[in-house]
């Protein structure tokens, strides 16, 4: 046997052990979702446009991750698109596969039904997929430096994955319409000091020295609990959770989904 043959077998082997990986991610990632009732629905009663919508963000935010992490430790444009490809096979692979076994889809269910459940979960499932080498290698992969708007995007993709775990449920709603404005207001404090003590004990660049609170206030906590109320009027927008309520509703709401979507935000680090 050549030498070429025996490095390609390695690499083949290496690739499998990675994609094996990429499909237990996806698994302990999106599995929360894939049990709650709420995103069944969504799949079949979202409208085609917000549809759209989710994977015209999705899509720029799995490339980045494969950029950041990805499933292989192969690197390059062209590798990473093959990675964010892969990665939401594997996202749509999971969730057709457990859906039909929870009898979410049945075997006689319309194609738009089946499609719309399977492919509103897939997402998840493929950001799973591409932090599975970070978080199931055993902490052998080298860190990536991330520049500051690198780190600012890592913030969006953790609020984003937190958020979406949250925003379906009817719960989100009717937290914010019994909080007081003084609930709203604690709510508030309380995921700005979170986000703050977890950005800077997490790694982030810059964040080396520990005698710089207030640099990191203004730098990542402000950014990033802006980022995480964006992230979840977006995705209360996208669930239709602010369809037919007020704008002080809609603010109490946001507040609400702050809250995971802000620690999602400065746990990005500890996952990518």
């Amino acid at each position: 046997m050549s030498l070429a043959s025996v490095i390609n077998a390695a690499r083949e082997r290496a690739y499998l052990r990675d994609l094996g990986r990429a499909f237990a991610g996806a698994l302990i990632f999106s599995i929360p979702m894939l049990m709650t009732m709420e995103m069944w629905e969504q799949g079949v009663t979202m409208g085609g446009v917000r549809m759209l919508l989710f994977f015209a963000t999705g899509l720029p935010l799995l490339y980045g991750l494969a950029y950041y992490a990805g499933f292989s430790d192969r690197r390059g444009l062209r590798n990473d698109i093959l990675d964010t490809a892969v990665a939401l096979a594997v996202g749509f692979i999971t969730a057709g596969i457990l859906l039909i076994l929870f009898g979410v889809i049945a075997l006689d269910a319309s194609p738009g039904d089946a499609v719309g459940r399977i492919a509103l979960q897939a997402v998840p499932g493929a950001m799973g997929a591409l932090l599975a080498r970070r978080q199931l290698s055993g902490g052998d992969d080298e860190e990536d430096e991330a520049s500051y708007f690198g780190e600012l995007f890592l913030m969006t993709a953790g609020a984003l994955f937190f958020a979406l775990n949250v925003a379906p449920t009817e719960e989100v709603i009717l937290i914010a319409y019994k909080a007081t404005p003084v609930h709203t207001l604690a709510l508030l404090i309380v995921s700005v000091i979170l986000l703050h003590l977890i950005v800077f004990n997490a790694g982030f660049a810059g964040q080396e020295e520990s005698d710089k609170p207030v640099q990191a206030f203004f730098h990542f906590t402000l950014p990033g609990y802006a980022i995480a109320l964006g992230i979840s009027l977006f995705t209360l927008f996208l669930f239709g959770r602010v369809d037919g309520h007020s704008v002080e509703g809609v603010v109490q709401a946001c507040v609400v989904l702050g809250l995971p979507a802000s620690v999602g935000a400065a746990a990005a680090r500890l996952l990518v």
